[in-house]
């Protein structure tokens, strides 16, 4: 597979990366010997570029990407976050102080069994503490030999300006499919002039682009998505009239819906990596294909067409969690 320079490291990884979330129970039930055995297929098909987080089961997943890698570390590029976590009581809060990015990463590096982060991100901002505060804990953790890479998640250009100039960041990652992207195009070129990378997740914007959820009926009651304006009753017919506007053309090329997307999102620029999650293997073969699928300018400009900027319904998250999200 083609390889990537993320940007102000010497880190190259895979033009897939493969998210770990859904491993933990986001979208349903989780089954860890299943979500390891994929982990291992990704390792086999050269997709060595793992995201994780100490949010995703509130510890969990990285425990389980611990044990997934385990004797195979030399072949890993990990990537986890910090920032976000839950109270006592329960609510969901974050937490950008410069002892608790120590606290957190300590933590971190104990689930998961390693040595060193490759690449550590704020998972998002916490507007009560400086950024410049919270990075200049994370360029601590740089020379303390914690981690290796640092990036932001979810930051609007001006908070990813003032963070950069505390200490180079490698990669900013945030929310990037053909059906969601206003976000993430307009902070592209600030990344550019800085030479950053985009690591983008949900590239297949939850599902809606492998062309599968024909009803909201499908998605079960257990699964997050439920709670996501995007899939929900007001929004739903829209933007599954959006994604059926690019079936012929993926019919054309040979692929899927969600093989076309992808596609579409690496002829965006060497600059940008998407990291499609999934915890079935099936699923993680028919995504590495699409690295070997080629666009030229004019099918991904038909590709854009068939779906604007902007052009899907409903927000990328609740009303309340958009409120944590581009700042």
């Amino acid at each position: 597979m083609e390889h990537r320079q993320l940007g102000h490291s010497s880190l190259s990884v895979p033009a897939l990366g493969l998210g770990c979330m859904s491993m933990s129970g986001t979208y349903g039930k989780h089954d860890d010997a299943q979500s390891i055995d994929v982990v291992h297929k990704a390792l086999d098909l050269g997709v060595n570029f793992l995201d994780s987080s100490d949010m995703y089961g509130f510890g969990h997943n990285e425990e389980l990407l611990g044990r997934a890698i385990r004797g195979r570390r030399d072949q890993v590029v990990v990537a986890t976050k910090f920032g976000q976590f839950r109270t006592p009581e329960g609510r969901m809060t974050v937490n950008g102080r410069p002892d608790y990015v120590v606290q957190a990463c300590d933590a971190s590096l104990k689930r998961l069994g390693i040595d060193v982060i490759d690449l550590y991100y704020q998972h998002r901002v916490d507007p009560t503490v400086s950024i410049e505060d919270t990075v200049g804990a994370m360029k601590r953790l740089i020379e303390q030999g914690k981690v290796r890479y640092i990036g932001l998640c979810e930051a609007a250009p001006a908070t990813v300006r003032r963070a950069h100039r505390i200490h180079p960041l490698s990669a900013l990652q945030s929310e990037f499919s053909l059906l969601y992207r206003v976000e993430a195009e307009g902070i592209l070129p600030t990344l550019r002039e800085l030479g950053i990378s985009f690591v983008a997740y949900s590239p297949l914007g939850r599902s809606w682009l492998t062309g599968r959820v024909g009803s909201l009926g499908e998605i079960p009651s257990d699964d997050r998505r439920r709670d996501h304006p995007r899939f929900q009753e007001a929004n739903f017919a829209k933007n599954l009239e959006l994604v059926r506007r690019i079936e012929p053309i993926a019919k054309e090329k040979g692929c899927t819906p969600g093989q076309l997307a992808l596609a579409w999102l690496l002829a965006q620029g060497p600059d940008i990596v998407p990291i499609p999650g999934t915890k079935r293997k099936e699923r993680l073969e028919e995504n590495v294909k699409a690295a070997s699928l080629r666009l030229d300018a004019r099918d991904a400009e038909r590709i854009a067409a068939a779906i604007p900027s902007g052009a899907a319904a409903g927000t990328r998250y609740p009303e309340a969690q958009m409120k944590g999200v581009h700042i």
